[in-house]
C-alpha cells in the first residue's frame, strides 16, 4: 500500500528550530501535493503548510516568515523547517500526500502518524 513516516518532532525551547520530515513509500505512482498540518489536542487539525509537485507554496498566516516547506521528488520526501518556534507552535504534526498509486490506478490521500513538537517557553 502506501505509507508516510515523519521523523524530526521533539522538544525545544522558544525561539529554537526543528526540522521535520516525511517519507512516502509504497505502491506509488506520482504525489500531487504534499501538506503539513497540525492539530492540538481538543483543536481542529489546521494547515500548517502545502507544497505541490511543482513547488509552489502555500501557509497559515501564523507560521508565514518563519516556517518553510520544501520537497524532494527523487526521495519521494517532504520537509518543514521550523525556525523562531513559539510555546503556541506546540502540537502533533501530521503530514499528507495526494497520490497517484500504481496497481489501483487511483488517486489516494495518505496521513502520517504524526510527530509531537513541544515549545517550552
Amino acid at each position: 500500500q502506501v505509507q508516510l513516516v515523519e521523523s524530526g518532532g521533539g522538544l525545544v525551547q522558544a525561539g529554537g528550530s526543528l526540522r521535520l520530515s516525511c517519507t512516502a513509500s509504497g505502491i506509488i505512482f506520482s504525489i500531487n501535493a504534499m501538506d503539513w498540518y497540525r492539530q492540538v489536542p481538543g483543536n481542529q487539525r489546521e494547515l500548517v503548510a502545502a507544497i505541490t509537485s511543482g513547488g509552489s507554496t502555500n501557509y497559515a498566516d501564523s507560521v508565514k516568515g518563519r516556517f518553510t516547506i520544501s520537497r524532494d521528488n527523487a526521495k519521494n520526501t517532504v520537509y518543514l523547517q521550523m525556525n523562531s518556534l513559539k510555546p503556541e507552535d506546540t502540537a502533533v504534526y501530521y503530514c499528507s500526500a495526494d497520490i497517484r498509486r500504481r496497481v489501483y490506478n487511483d488517486n489516494f490521500h495518505a496521513w502520517g502518524q504524526g510527530t509531537q513538537v513541544t515549545v517550552s517557553s
